[in-house]
């Protein structure tokens, strides 16, 4: 299988994007996950509504309403462009941002999962014995919720990079800037001759996305094996 220099800078803006989008959103990933699962609060259903609608909206209305809001004359992306001197919209960060939007639900869901299965005795526990929230925090709940993390992050990643009708609508797919693998696949299926080009990105996209899957996966047996290991 060979690729064109066109298509190994698409898998390498793809990933890049993929990367960047998951790495950014986790630290929100975990503290919106641990807000849903433990706290109670006015709004927390509308909270939760927002956080999964990207699920439900098509993506070309997500993509949309961040070029509404992150848009050079948007409502957040003109104040970004004027106080600091950031543009998102048709830039491979704006793609990220697009990515790390549409991955977030996933994200949030794996986690928030793993918070509520997590026994709260041990926490307790240690608690009880002196260690601050923060203590218990960072040495009890987040090693135990870890293979929830890594779920959220590998799935977020994934989606990230078959991620097309959000990016395509707030960032365009401009070669060598935002032209992601989807947008690369969607362009081979609309010239004559194409189908060949289609078939070899979306056999590397499938690659990519299973091998983040079993990754995911190994990853997060792994730390369960040594977290039951240290509780034994």
């Amino acid at each position: 299988m060979i690729l064109s220099d066109e298509d190994w800078v698409a898998l390498a803006i793809s990933l890049k994007v993929a990367v960047v989008a998951s790495a950014a959103s986790l630290p929100f990933g975990i503290a919106v996950a641990w807000l849903l699962a433990r706290k109670s609060f006015p709004g927390k259903s509308v909270l939760n509504g927002l956080v999964h609608l990207p699920l439900i909206l098509p993506p070309v209305v997500t993509g949309y309403i961040l070029l509404i809001l992150f848009g050079r004359k948007g409502v957040i992306g003109s104040v970004l462009d004027q106080v600091f001197g950031i543009v998102l919209s048709f830039r491979w960060t704006g793609a990220a941002l697009a990515a790390a939007v549409m991955g977030f639900p996933l994200m949030v869901r794996a986690i928030r999962l793993s918070i509520e299965s997590l026994d709260r005795g041990l926490e307790s526990a240690a608690s009880t014995l002196g260690a601050s929230r923060f203590d218990v925090f960072r040495t009890v709940t987040l090693p135990l919720i870890m293979p929830g993390i890594i779920t959220g992050t590998i799935l977020a990643f994934a989606k990230a990079m078959g991620e097309f009708g959000a990016t395509i609508t707030f960032v365009s797919a401009i070669p060598g800037e935002t032209k992601t693998l989807a947008a690369a696949i969607y362009g081979y299926t609309q010239v004559p001759g194409g189908d060949a080009g289609a078939m070899r990105l979306t056999l590397i996209s499938v690659v990519v996305s299973l091998a983040a899957l079993l990754a995911s996966e190994l990853l997060a047996r792994r730390v369960q094996v040594r977290t039951e290991g240290r509780d034994a």
